[in-house]
């Protein structure tokens, strides 16, 4: 079956500055034949990944750091916590710092401008790398939730600094404090969502409406794409998330139809186009 389809990529979609300064770090040191390890997955992006470790990029764990000895270990942007500096140390091997220099500030804010005494609620997702890294610098009680609903109220202290993974969805940090304050709680409110990640959910919104349908190309794993996905979803019914060309199935298309391709944060420009290239082939 043949399709006539108009295609246009989002202009503003891609990696943020954050990856791509990470991504181009990695692609450096490959690029002299050094050997690089990163530690945990670069990007939450299994396409980017498996070109990265074409060119021979290691994955690893930080319990693989024991059995390396001066190598090039490589944070990637979501950060880590002070203790993974220390093992990479302890084991004399070569941290390559690639951290977001949002998530640095981060870390930074919450491990120097509060007392051991305040106690800090983290929105986002427990087992996160970011979020990992975020928790190392706390000295003091904290928690971390995703849901409202995983709160317990009554055990909650009276006052409370609430802040949150930088890729979590805005409106929803806004509600749970405003929930706190209902509750009877003195909240501190930190807004630290990526405000590169908050500008892009209207943007894709608006793009969306102007589209028959949506493709999100994002990692499934990857909280920023999930969040652009349901923005997607809400201004237009036809959006499908695919985290490659392979999940793209032709009897979602109608001819005629106007195809917007987009990604998250973690997305290379590479793999929306091969999308774009597929679609054109049909």
């Amino acid at each position: 079956m043949e399709f006539k389809l108009n295609i246009e990529i989002d202009a503003k979609s891609g990696f943020c500055f954050g990856v791509k300064k990470a991504i181009d770090k990695a692609e450096d040191i490959l690029s002299k034949g050094e050997k690089l390890y990163c530690l945990g997955q670069i990007v939450h992006n299994h396409e980017e990944i498996k070109r990265l470790e074409e060119l021979g990029m290691v994955t690893i764990d930080l319990k693989d750091v024991e059995n390396l000895k001066g190598e090039n270990i490589l944070i990637r942007a979501h950060g880590e916590p002070p203790e993974t500096y220390d093992v990479i140390e302890k084991h004399h091997n070569n941290s390559i710092e690639a951290t977001c220099p949002v998530v640095l500030k981060l870390q930074d804010k919450i491990k120097t401008t509060h007392s051991k005494g305040d106690f800090i609620l983290i929105f986002g997702k427990k087992l996160h790398p970011e979020v990992l890294g975020l928790a190392g610098q706390i000295d003091g009680d904290y928690q971390v939730f995703k849901q409202f609903e995983e709160l317990d109220i009554d055990v909650l202290p009276d006052r409370i600094i609430l802040y949150s993974q930088t890729t979590m969805d805005v409106d929803q940090l806004h509600i749970i404090a405003m929930k706190l304050k209902q509750a009877g709680k003195k909240v501190v409110l930190k807004d630290t969502v990526c405000r590169q990640v908050l500008g892009r959910k209207e943007e894709l919104q608006n793009f969306a409406k102007k589209k028959s349908i949506i493709l999100m190309v994002a990692g499934k794993n990857s909280s920023n794409g999930q969040i652009l996905y349901q923005a997607c979803k809400l201004a237009n019914h036809r959006s499908y998330h695919v985290s490659s060309v392979e999940e793209v199935l032709p009897e979602w298309f109608q001819v005629g139809d106007n195809v917007g391709i987009c990604g998250a944060t973690s997305t290379p420009d590479w793999l929306m186009k091969d999308v774009k290239s597929y679609l054109t082939k049909l």
